[in-house]
């Protein structure tokens, strides 16, 4: 987004925020830029449209501002409406092909997971070139067990644990966008079988 885009949603917004604000030197989510984002997600979930989804929600990103929206607050409103597009796509599916086929689909998935996940440690994703950075070997490991035993053993794991993993940066880490994907499948999987 230019800055010019952002001007003109800033002068599109209506006066009372819908969130907290920062104050200070503390940054947060331009305003006008989560308003546009979830009045469209507001839309195309009113109306049952099938080209926006909880995919959509989960990749949303803002413009970090002054006097923005307080991150914490905007994050936990996009967990709810990621959660209730996630909720309509599985009712859709079980009233189309039935519980058993959803259930088994989502089992394949889980089991996809798994086997990416049994490969041994510092060896679960594809590595970055010792010059470039990628995320911690030994935090994406540990998050990695904790995803194991909640799908094969059924330890308590929270989705909001798996959307919030952050990892440091090492060179030669593990490829950032391999481990998203990953994560992205396990709250895709968390969420089809709540």
């Amino acid at each position: 987004m230019t800055d010019a885009d952002l001007d003109a949603l800033d002068d599109a917004g209506d006066a009372r925020p819908a969130f907290p604000l920062t104050s200070g030197r503390q940054r947060g989510y331009h305003p006008a830029a989560v308003d546009n984002f979830l009045d469209s997600a507001r839309g195309a979930f009113e109306d049952e449209r099938t080209d926006f989804g909880a995919e959509d929600v989960r990749v949303a990103s803002f413009p970090l501002v002054k006097h923005g929206y307080v991150v914490a607050d905007v994050d936990a409103a996009l967990s709810r409406v990621e959660d209730a597009f996630a909720a309509r796509k599985r009712d859709r599916a079980v009233r189309a092909t039935g519980v058993e086929r959803w259930v088994a689909r989502a089992r394949d998935d889980a089991q996809q997971i798994l086997d990416h996940l049994a490969r041994p440690h510092r060896q679960r994703f594809a590595r970055t070139g010792m010059l470039t950075f990628g995320y911690r070997l030994d935090e994406v490991d540990h998050v990695a067990e904790r995803i194991t035993a909640f799908l094969r053993d059924g330890d308590a794991l929270d989705v909001e644990q798996v959307r919030g993993a952050a990892f440091r940066m090492q060179r030669g880490g593990y490829r950032e966008e391999q481990v998203d994907a990953l994560l992205d499948a396990t709250v895709d999987v968390m969420l089809a079988v709540r």
